[in-house]
């Protein structure tokens, strides 16, 4: 079954930092953008944050910028999440999947569409608190 495998979510104090894994089962992610989505209780998937599959163009959603960084490593056939200056808001499943498509806003690289993703993984959850 081509899917991808998170992990590394966790319970973190407001302030701490996650690394979230995201590894692909039965194929490998060169040929694609990846993106790294949330979802919290009773709100629709977000995407925090996605990377190209040639230049490594990223980006990140506006109340993630500075704290999360997005990595690949091809080789391995994983990308990663690191989140730094945890939110309480930032609480959710953390979901990876991967795009064939490349879109850019200008000059601007883009998470494709939602429905654009495919190989979504079980999540992992993320739990921000005190």
């Amino acid at each position: 079954q081509l899917q991808f495998v998170e992990s590394g979510g966790g319970l973190v104090q407001p302030g701490g930092s996650l690394r979230l894994s995201c590894a692909a089962s039965g194929f490998t992610v060169d040929y694609y953008a990846i993106g790294w989505f949330r979802q919290a209780p009773g709100k629709e998937r977000e995407a925090v944050s996605c990377i190209s599959n040639s230049d490594g163009s990223t980006y990140y959603l506006d109340s993630v910028q500075g704290r999360f960084t997005i990595s690949r490593d091809n080789g391995k056939s994983t990308v990663y999440l690191q989140m730094n200056s945890l939110k309480p808001e930032d609480t959710a499943v953390y979901y990876c999947a991967a795009s064939e498509t490349t879109v850019y806003s200008g000059d601007d690289y883009r998470c494709s569409p939602l429905w654009d993703y495919n190989y979504w993984g079980q999540g992992t959850q993320v739990t921000v608190s005190s």
